[in-house]
Formats: C-alpha cells, structure tokens, sequence
C-alpha cells in the first residue's frame, strides 16, 4: 500500500467518524438555504427580475463549499501538529506531498457531495432553483474554489495552534467575506466601493463562478468564467505559497 493510499484512508475514517462534525458539515448550508428560501419565497431580486432563490441559492453553494473546505483543513492541520502526528509522518518514507494530496482528495470528495446535495435540494419545488443548461461546468469551479479554499485553511491551520484560535481567524475572514462577496445579497444591489472592494476576494471569484454556471436566470459569458476561474487559480496560488512559508512540522519547532 502506498503512503498516499494509507494517509487517504486515514484521513477519510477520520472525516466520517466525528458524526456531528459530519452532519454540520452538511447541514449548515442547508440550513441558509431553508432560511433565505422561506424569507424571500416568491420574491425577485428587483422588479420583474429573475426569483431570489436563482441568485441565493449559489452564493450560499459556494460559501458553505468553501467554508466547509478551510475549516476541515485548518482544524486537521492543526490537530495533526499539535499531537506531533506530523512530526511522526515526518520520520516515516511519507512525504508532505503525500499527506496534502490525501487531505486535498478528501476535500474534493466533500465538497461535491456537498454540492450535489445542496443542488438537489434547491431544485424541489419548495425552492424552485432553475439549472442553465450548461450547469457541469460548475464542475471545475468547485474543484478550484476548493483548492483555493483549502490553500487558505493551510494557512490558518499552520498560525493556529488552538481549535479555539482555528475559528477565530477562520469566521473573521469567511464570515466578512460572506457578506462582501455577495453571497447572502446581490452584489449588484450593492455600493460602488463594496463591489471593487470584494474584487479583492476569493469568494467573488468562486460566487460568480457558480453563479454564472448554475443558474439559468444568470447565466454568464464564457469571458466572466474564464476570469471567474482565472481569479480562483491566482489566490490559490497566493495562498499556496504563504502556506509554504509559514508550514510547520510541530508546535516546537
């Protein structure tokens, strides 16, 4: 068996033992989303606009998405060094490439399972979220919005040495970010200096990509997903390279 094989099925027996964390990992966007469909059940987002759901419904898609894959990675990262399991992966043939491709295929797998429930969920009637008809090229866009999501939990997971300090730095970042980007409220309905501002962030990138790709009512060009893609690629890369600096094997160094 090889060590990425090993450290894949280790990581995935310890994603499904924590029954709760399972559950929330699923259930919390889900909850957003029975919370803003009911609110705004019949609603459009401005007059004679497209239903609010058709909007709603993947900005909460790709913060739960998201949310969902710095978190699980940060609080493992964490973990792992705070009882020296690196450090002890360290010492074996392992290499750190292995053990971030295991974590990284994890996070994939949860994310579009996430997704696939969330989407098939928002399609019931109660809902009536309206698929383009070029909806799998969300596909990539999740990947990548996991993988710059993940990058960022490397960084939080390698400053964080408490789970305390984990959801902290995590909800200061992700829960402003929410709100800026425009997934709980349509950035176009927003001022000017908000919208240049949340250029500035992942989550934009990642909103508009799902968007653009999910939803018949704001389908977008192939120009707005190739920048929507080329936005997630650039952060990943961003974040990739401070998680490389600021890595550590132990808490001691």
């Amino acid at each position: 068996m090889s060590a990425y094989t090993a450290l894949t099925r280790a990581n995935y027996r310890a994603a499904v033992r924590d029954k709760t964390t399972v559950f929330f990992t699923f259930a919390f966007p889900l909850l957003f989303l029975i919370v803003f469909g009911l609110i705004f059940q019949g609603q459009t987002v401005k007059d004679d606009g497209p239903p609010y759901i058709n909007y709603i419904a993947p900005g909460v898609l790709s913060w739960g998405v998201g949310n969902a894959a710095m978190f699980g990675v940060a609080f493992t990262l964490m973990h792992w060094r705070r009882d020296d399991i690196l450090r002890l992966i360290w010492r074996t043939p392992a290499s750190l490439t292995s053990v971030l491709a295991s974590r990284y295929a994890i996070a994939v797998g949860v994310g579009l399972a996430q997704a696939a429930l969330f989407i098939g969920v928002a399609l019931l009637p109660g809902f009536g979220l309206r698929l383009a008809s070029g909806w799998p090229l969300v596909l990539p866009v999740l990947v990548l919005g996991i993988t710059t999501f993940m990058a960022l939990g490397l960084v939080v997971g390698s400053l964080a040495d408490t789970p305390e300090a984990v959801a902290a730095i995590a909800n200061c970042i992700m829960v402003p970010m929410a709100f800026l980007s425009g997934s709980f409220f349509p950035a176009d309905l927003m001022p000017p200096w908000v919208r240049d501002l949340s250029l500035a962030l992942p989550l934009r990138y990642f909103n508009d990509g799902v968007l653009g790709t999910l939803s018949e009512t704001h389908h977008g060009s192939a120009a707005d997903y190739a920048l929507s893609c080329a936005g997630l690629i650039g952060f990943a890369a961003l974040f990739a390279l401070v998680a490389a600096k600021t890595f550590r094997w132990s808490n001691r160094g």
